[in-house]
């Protein structure tokens, strides 16, 4: 591929995450780049503004406070920081209630995927703290927007584990498995391919947890389980409600006190 190739292809998927349309790019997107799929490619989103001052700006509280506790993900962990008033919305309690006393940092990206957030790994966002443990939820807008498959998307969360296990390689890593949302047929097998992929995967250092049970009622996913449902108009169900997000925390709650040696959360 030559330089003027790759500078399109970027171009196009900055384009469409920095949209929000729930829409598929061209099938070359998910091809390889230099040997390797895309999704395990680092690429940066600092043209878009609202990214590039988040960014900034976790650049700023990464250096201003300890961390012991490392939160990477896309918008469902970038939730975490949402307010009500309404309680399916109101997720900060549940954050303060486990997370608040634990010197925790939220590095969720709304639109990000794999190959993001292994850029913001690379270039930062790993650099300078000496965090006991992180939980990783990454690979949802893999499957949705950019529609790459299980395969790519699974190589790159192996970079992800490798680039934090260069820079952070004492950190203990909470691995989650993506979560189910109610979108197409193909999302759905993709989820579960990648899904049956990663338990034991990865070294000691490296829990999984699949909150896939969480989500589920009569044998489907429930939509009630969502916030999306409430939106105007109603969205496609992608996003856990508050509600649902503090029974992931419970969930995930034995993990990050053993991780922390601390005492868990009730």
């Amino acid at each position: 591929m030559n330089a003027s190739s790759a500078w399109t292809r970027r171009t196009m998927l900055s384009a469409a995450l920095g949209s929000g349309l729930a829409m598929s790019l061209p099938p070359l997107l998910g091809h390889a780049h230099n040997g390797k799929p895309l999704a395990a490619t680092p690429l940066s989103r600092l043209d878009l503004p609202w990214w590039k001052h988040r960014w900034e700006e976790k650049q700023r509280e990464l250096r201003q406070k300890p961390v012991d506790l490392v939160f990477y993900g896309d918008s469902i962990t970038q939730n975490w920081e949402k307010t009500g008033p309404e309680p399916w919305q109101n997720f900060a309690p549940v954050w303060n209630r486990y997370y608040g006393h634990r010197h925790a940092i939220n590095l969720g990206y709304k639109g990000d995927t794999t190959a993001h957030l292994l850029w913001r790994i690379e270039n930062g966002e790993a650099s300078g703290i000496n965090p006991r443990a992180a939980v990783v939820l990454i690979g949802a807008n893999n499957f949705g927007k950019l529609r790459w498959p299980a395969e790519p998307t699974l190589q790159g969360i192996d970079a992800i584990i490798e680039c934090l296990h260069r820079h952070l390689p004492k950190m203990q890593i909470l691995l989650l498995g993506v979560l189910p949302s109610i979108r197409n047929e193909w999302v759905d097998a993709q989820t579960v391919a990648l899904n049956r992929a990663l338990p034991g995967r990865y070294d000691q250092r490296v829990t999984f947890l699949d909150l896939r049970a969480l989500f589920m009622s009569g044998g489907k996913v429930d939509r009630t389980r969502f916030l999306d449902i409430h939106l105007t108009p109603p969205e496609p169900p992608l996003h856990p409600d508050a509600a649902t997000q503090a029974a992931m925390a419970q969930a995930m709650e034995p993990h990050i006190a053993r991780m922390l040696g601390d005492t868990p959360v009730r």
